[in-house]
């Protein structure tokens, strides 16, 4: 085997889509960020940061791991952004991972 390979290059496109939304919901703060955004319809960071007990740096951090996994989307109005579910890849998200526990569940 080759060390120098990426060790994701390892693994098919599926295998590090799932991994990657995995991740990006492997937090609890990502998690409620997403129900926020969802129920409101989106928002600015700036609303995220009224609405969780996290600095503006920490939201901005978890906002980027979620938009890493492509789960929202962002426009930017200045130096305003903003964020609302994307809607179309936790539809795909939902698919995968319940294609995924269907298959590997004993």
């Amino acid at each position: 085997m080759n060390l120098t390979v990426a060790k994701k290059e390892m693994f098919n496109k599926d295998e590090n889509e799932i991994a990657s939304i995995a991740k990006a919901l492997g937090h609890p703060a990502r998690i409620v960020i997403l129900k926020i955004l969802s129920d409101k319809g989106g928002c600015s960071c700036g609303e995220l940061v009224s609405a969780l007990p996290l600095s503006q740096s920490t939201v901005s951090q978890h906002l980027q791991e979620l938009k890493n996994a492509d789960l929202i989307n962002w426009i930017e109005d200045g130096p305003k952004v903003w964020y609302t579910v994307n809607s179309r890849m936790c539809d795909m998200a939902l698919n995968r991972f319940h294609y995924m526990l269907n298959r590997i569940r004993v």
